[in-house]
């Protein structure tokens, strides 16, 4: 069939440093507890056996220079600053050694999450859903080709608020590496273009109000910002 009752919302198309054309966003895939400081600071041990993810919809991803409300339903809306990684070629069970064959390219990133209510939900083993995949909970950078950027390694990652600095880490503080999460992933699913990895935030998470302004930067890429105003 080639009508449909209405269409469906747009997913963000990030723009590419240096080129005319953009990287359409299919699906975002997290890993959850990939710094062992944030893992602390959350109060939960680090599980090296192996990454652990969570989803977040593309539909609910905004471009980095967002001005969106304060979300509705939370009382503690927290900043996680992150590396993101783009899939550029289809790619399943993919060996460690030739896992970032794959990637396109790596951007900033910010994982927006409403903490009461993922704490809540957790505590009651259920999914995280209401606390991490919120309407404008996804902030996107433009992305840098890994040709010219090179591969995660020791770059440092950190996080302003209101120009204040809140996180401050290195990427070679992952547990689980850009190579590892591709290979861990791509076990359970065809990765394919489109798809986006958000590996983790490192200690210094924390709550943001309304008027407040966030930047983040990695040594090599775009940063990404986002500003907040008053709830709805």
């Amino acid at each position: 069939m080639s009508k449909v009752l209405f269409p469906l919302p747009d997913t963000p198309v990030v723009p590419v440093t240096g080129e005319a054309a953009g990287y359409p966003v299919g699906r975002i895939f997290c890993v959850g507890r990939n710094y062992a400081a944030h893992a602390a600071e959350m109060g939960n041990e680090v599980d090296r056996e192996a990454p652990f993810y969570f989803t977040k919809a593309a539909a609910n991803a905004v471009l980095s220079g967002a001005v969106v409300p304060y979300p509705p339903g939370t009382e503690n809306f927290h900043y996680e600053m992150e590396l993101a990684v783009a899939i550029e070629s289809p790619v399943f069970r993919a060996a460690p050694n030739a896992a970032l064959a794959c990637v396109f390219g790596y951007c900033c990133a910010l994982d927006m999450t409403r903490r009461d209510l993922q704490i809540r939900e957790r505590q009651k083993q259920r999914p995280w859903d209401l606390g991490k995949d919120l309407e404008n909970g996804t902030v996107l950078a433009p992305l840098t080709r890994s040709a010219a950027w090179g591969s995660p390694a020791d770059q440092r990652i950190w996080l302003e608020v209101n120009g204040e600095t809140r996180q401050d880490a290195k990427l070679s503080e992952m547990i689980w590496s850009v190579a590892d999460i591709i290979s861990h992933l791509s076990g359970f699913y065809h990765l394919r273009p489109g798809d986006l990895i958000l590996t983790g935030t490192p200690a210094g998470v924390g709550p943001v109000n309304a008027g407040d302004k966030l930047r983040g930067e990695i040594d090599g890429l775009l940063p990404v910002s986002f500003e907040l105003t008053d709830a709805e």
